[in-house]
């Protein structure tokens, strides 16, 4: 094969900047679109109850951390998870396709988390309607941390090798590269499986960004006890709290964000 046509050469002949401004566009565009779901569901998993945490009022309250956060989350998932991607493509054998995927999708939502979870914290606190009276410090924009980390690896996890497969297959079947709008709904199919699968670990990462120090003893606010805590309380049914809503926003937030993420690319390396 021609060390022109590699995938590290592809790569490498790409815009330096393609990942970053495609992820960027298309994460900013999902989040603000598909606000209102993620509102609804913050407010059914919050421990105050779905209606004194705002019900089905200020639908948008809490976005102006995601106008500002969305871009750069995204952006920075998407150059590191293509470039890990590309460079292990090139050295790993495609048997383990699924396994670099993986990996991939993991190392990209770590890194990505530092941008992520204090954008979380302030959004989600404020669609749950809290008052913190500006009392935001690095220790509580970075609460929840790892419960962010618990809850997207998995959840990349299995969406990305997914995403990723139905795609491979839809390919073979169809004898050629898949168009945008089809991988958009291969993105829809994967996310709405990880999301429904993942949905307790974002109820325990809900709980922790919404935590009151009146509530219950920060020295329990561990990620295991708050799970216990919502099983205690709430049984199955807690721990599965808002997962139409999660599902809903993420199947159209998956078509929508690797429709666009596609569409993107190509318009920038026309």
């Amino acid at each position: 094969m021609d060390s022109r046509d590699s995938p590290l050469a592809a790569y490498q002949q790409r815009p330096a900047t393609l990942d970053f401004h495609s992820g960027g566009l298309a994460g900013t565009f999902v989040d603000i679109s598909l606000f209102p779901i993620d509102t609804l569901k913050t407010r059914l998993q919050s421990e105050h109850g779905f209606m004194r945490s705002g019900g089905f009022t200020q639908l948008y309250k809490g976005v102006t951390p995601v106008i500002l956060g969305s871009a750069p989350t995204a952006a920075l998932f998407f150059v590191t998870y293509e470039n890990i991607k590309m460079l292990l493509n090139e050295r790993v054998s495609s048997t383990y396709s699924p396994f670099i995927h993986m990996g991939s999708a993991s190392i990209a939502e770590s890194v990505s988390c530092f941008i992520r979870v204090p954008v979380e914290v302030i959004k989600q606190r404020k669609q749950a309607l809290l008052s913190d009276q500006g009392r935001f410090n690095i220790k509580l924009l970075y609460r929840g941390y790892w419960s962010t980390i618990l809850r997207d690896m998995p959840f990349s996890l299995i969406q990305f090798p997914l995403w990723e497969y139905f795609k491979q297959i839809w390919t073979k079947y169809v004898h050629r590269n898949v168009y945008p709008i089809e991988g958009a709904i291969c993105g829809a199919f994967a996310g709405s499986i990880a999301a429904a699968i993942t949905t307790p670990l974002d109820v325990v990462k809900t709980r922790i960004m919404l935590f009151n120090k009146n509530s219950y003893d920060s020295s329990k606010l561990s990620i295991f006890n708050v799970l216990f805590l919502i099983y205690e309380s709430n049984g199955i049914k807690g721990l599965f709290a808002g997962i139409l809503p999660r599902t809903t926003w993420i199947t159209i937030g998956g078509f929508i964000f690797f429709g666009v993420y596609d569409k993107s690319k190509l318009l920038l390396l026309s």
